[in-house]
């Protein structure tokens, strides 16, 4: 089941040795966001507040896509992640 793995992908990048890019924090997130919450509808932040804007930028970009889509691509990203910083 995608759920499971899903959820098991996200205790694996809490175990990673090494930190990953910020691009890839950020497609991280975005990507967790999109699985669990769905389609951004929060206010964007305001323009001091850059990390809050990479967030919620890189979110609003997976606009659309299903819960299910973006567990898939989660899981997929952090067997790389894993595979690269592990």
């Amino acid at each position: 089941m995608v759920s499971e793995q899903f959820n098991a992908a996200a205790e694996k990048v809490k175990s990673l040795t090494k930190r990953p890019s910020d691009d890839e924090f950020l497609q991280l997130y975005a990507l967790f966001k999109q699985a669990s919450v769905g389609d951004n509808d929060t206010a964007k932040p305001g323009l001091l507040d850059l990390k809050g804007k990479a967030k919620w930028e890189a979110w609003n970009k997976q606009k659309g896509k299903s819960s299910e889509a973006a567990q898939q691509e989660y899981i997929t990203f952090v067997e790389g992640l894993v595979a690269k910083y592990a």
